[in-house]
């Protein structure tokens, strides 16, 4: 059943008519006060007649500064939005800018925020909001820094193109959004390492150097549908062999990454398009998955559900007679 949902979720990505002009590189540096303060009007304004989605908010402040974002730029962008304008009316010949703004940050970002039920003592909670999680499951500690594009030598020299995140062994790793698992299984940078789809096909996440010997969540398999925050693996020191199930990596942490694909033929190339996730990661921080560990194995103290990716008619209450 999950397979057919795969092919389901997948198909019309995969059949979708290429755009005239793809985008090839995108050079993500909203900093985390900024992607807050666009967060934070969104969801203020969600159910107001002016809803002020947090890329609109973004892509018109980047327009005016080239990429960069500061909190007051946004800060005026949202103001700005507020009013009777559209972006094009205010941006003048800057407009030029904004559907590339504005497309990849929708890749970057588009799933991230949305509509999400929580169960709680037996009753599901809709919410409007950040609906993705943090990588590392609640209660788990961490440290990190800005590390994308640092030197790696390790196979040939090269860029890091992830964002570590040093924790201990054994630390529970989440999805930090819904989709399908695209690969799984060893790889030789990587260590053990799973890759997921989002479900919109515009986001490759990638989880690598997971733990020796029990390296994922029991059961998991290829073409298997995940949801945000559900159990996937285990932190670890795997990886920088062709031998599996090898710790050749000194430091116990995870490395995080997001693809961004914008068109299929992007997805396995020597022109892919990673981007720095720090500050995204610093705003997940903020919300994690809380995970108990049973005797019928790890489990998920608030089932979750994505309202933006299934059916609505489960959570509707049914019509009085």
């Amino acid at each position: 059943m999950k397979r057919f949902l795969f092919l389901l979720i997948l198909l019309p990505v995969l059949t979708m008519p290429a755009q005239a002009k793809t985008i090839s590189w995108v050079d993500f540096r909203i900093p985390y006060e900024s992607l807050k303060y666009a967060l934070d009007r969104d969801i203020a304004t969600s159910e107001q007649e002016k809803h002020l989605p947090w890329i609109d908010v973004l892509a018109l402040a980047a327009c005016r500064t080239g990429g960069k974002c500061g909190l007051s730029a946004v800060k005026k962008a949202a103001q700005d939005l507020a009013g009777d304008k559209a972006p094009q009316e205010l941006l003048g010949s800057l407009c030029q800018y904004y559907d590339y703004y504005h497309q990849a940050y929708t890749a970057a970002l588009g799933g991230l925020v949305g509509s999400y039920a929580i169960e709680k003592d037996g009753v599901w909670v809709a919410s409007y909001g950040l609906k993705a999680f943090s990588p590392i499951a609640a209660g788990y500690g961490y440290r990190h820094c800005d590390d994308f594009g640092v030197s790696r030598s390790f196979g040939f020299q090269r860029k890091h193109l992830g964002h570590d995140m040093m924790g201990s062994l054994g630390t529970p790793i989440v999805a930090v959004e819904g989709g399908v698992i695209e690969a799984m299984g060893w790889n030789r940078y990587g260590g053990w390492r799973i890759g997921i789809r989002s479900f919109d096909g515009k986001r490759y996440y990638y989880y690598a150097h997971l733990q020796k010997d029990t390296p994922f969540a029991p059961g998991l398999a290829e073409g298997d549908v995940v949801q945000a925050g559900d159990l996937i693996g285990f932190m670890g020191r795997t990886g920088y062999s062709d031998q599996e199930n090898v710790n050749n990596i000194e430091t116990v942490h995870l490395h995080f990454g997001m693809e961004l694909v914008f068109d299929e033929s992007q997805k396995e190339c020597n022109s892919e398009i990673w981007i720095d996730v720090y500050q995204i990661v610093r705003l997940l921080s903020a919300h994690t998955s809380t995970l108990e560990k049973t005797a019928d194995g790890w489990q998920r103290r608030y089932p979750y559900r994505d309202l933006d990716t299934e059916s609505l008619e489960w959570f509707l209450p049914a019509p009085q007679a």
